[in-house]
């Protein structure tokens, strides 16, 4: 079962920050993901979305312990 880490924005949106999914890839994930929480659903666009660190494709496989990160824009630096 993938684990989704949520952080800032992405966080406030979904009111967690950490979800268990079922979702066998990442394309099946954001799908689920913005249906589930329509606020995180408006910002997932634009959000950095890594697996295990890494930017991938929606068609990357998501198996048990895989990590995914959701990570919004940050303003400043």
């Amino acid at each position: 079962m993938p684990v989704v880490r949520l952080f800032a924005a992405a966080e406030e949106a979904a009111g967690t920050e950490r979800l268990d999914r079922t979702e066998a890839d990442l394309g099946a994930l954001r799908h689920g993901l913005a249906a589930d929480h329509p606020a995180l659903g408006a910002i997932l666009a634009r959000c950095a979305v890594l697996v295990d660190g890494a930017r991938v494709d929606d068609d990357t496989p998501l198996t048990a312990g895989t990590v995914v990160d959701v990570l919004p824009p940050f303003a400043g630096g």
